[in-house]
């Protein structure tokens, strides 16, 4: 039984295919991406929350606009409390990310008696030699470090603008339908697959590190104290696994480090459960991850890690949280047309 022929493709759709690829790889060089993630991540959350709401049934142009304006700056203003209220989570006593370090540092020197000798020689003598090796790297890295501090300025002021455009357009498409040239039209199909990409991949992963990160704090502040096992700034870890699992490969590692390394205050035994039971829950992890995503693109695991390998090689790490998005817009573009 052959495949249906594909209808014929027009100009317009032509050249609103090379307009998206260039826009797509712009925003990457041109580093826009925190402002393309912010406002897909308003408009999608407006209409993910609109139905719910019950206001696409409202008929009154006027009251339809008002009520998505109102819903619009509601998302902005909770995504904005919800990053400054992390912020200020890990700057209080609490959740302090310096108290966390210095507690690993202080970790990392008493622990040298308890690990045999092969693990002894990569260790520093001193946690005054940790600082010392700090202060001297950020003394040569200076100016990296100033750019780098410059660079979250800009990407957090992108996310913002993002974030207000993103409730612009929602609030434009609350007017109601207009007619678009042929061009317009295509463009804004692409646009639309590229939301439904992120909407798909992003609240995937947004589902994988809140299960992660459950069956983590599960672990830290339940399991382990029943086991007479008490650690130190538990909600600090529970709270860099929720963020850092949001960062594809690298935040488990993060989160995985800091983890064993607190777990060695107590002892090497304890060290050694924790890193067991991380290898177990990224297992399970793996197979959610590919079972969520996966189904979510019809791709496999292997192709999202090719995926995140080209855009690393390529863009970096914005090419490494690009990539799950770009690779779903890209294969719901080829599917479309019956070409997969």
């Amino acid at each position: 039984m052959t495949a249906a022929p594909s209808p014929p493709v027009s100009r317009a759709e032509i050249a609103a295919w090379i307009l998206a690829a260039v826009a797509l790889s712009a925003i990457l060089a041109l580093h826009l991406l925190p402002a393309l993630l912010g406002g897909l991540l308003v408009y999608e959350l407006v209409h993910v929350l609109a139905p719910r709401l019950r206001i696409v049934r409202i008929s009154a142009g006027r009251a339809k606009l008002a009520a998505v304006g109102v819903l619009a700056a509601i998302v902005v203003a909770a995504v904005v409390a919800g990053f400054l209220g992390l912020v200020a989570f890990f700057r209080s006593d609490a959740g302090s990310l310096a108290a966390l370090l210095q507690k690993m540092a202080d970790i990392v020197e008493s622990s040298r008696a308890m690990l045999p000798a092969w693990a002894v020689q990569y260790l520093p003598e001193r946690s005054d030699d940790v600082k010392v090796g700090v202060a001297q790297w950020l003394r040569e890295h200076a100016g990296e470090l100033q750019t780098a501090g410059k660079e979250a300025s800009r990407a957090v002021t992108h996310l913002l603008i993002g974030m207000i455009l993103g409730a612009l357009v929602a609030l434009r498409e609350a007017r109601g339908d207009r007619p678009l040239g042929a061009l317009a039209a295509a463009l804004s199909e692409r646009a639309g697959r590229v939301g439904d990409a992120f909407r798909r991949i992003v609240f995937a992963q947004v589902r994988i590190s809140a299960l992660n990160t459950v069956l983590t704090a599960l672990f830290l502040a339940v399991v382990l104290p029943l086991l007479g096992i008490k650690l130190p700034l538990v909600k600090t870890m529970i709270a860099v696994t929720l963020i850092a699992g949001l960062i594809p490969v690298l935040g488990n590692l993060i989160s995985n480090t800091v983890i064993v390394i607190v777990s060695l205050s107590y002892s090497p035994g304890a060290a050694l459960g924790a890193l067991a039971f991380l290898v177990v829950i990224h297992k399970l992890e793996y197979f959610v991850n590919a079972r969520i995503v996966g189904t979510q693109i019809r791709a496999s695991a292997w192709e999202l890690l090719v995926a995140m390998l080209v855009m690393e090689a390529a863009f970096g790490l914005p090419g490494v949280i690009a990539a799950p998005i770009y690779y779903a817009y890209l294969k719901d573009e080829l599917a479309s047309r019956g070409l997969l």
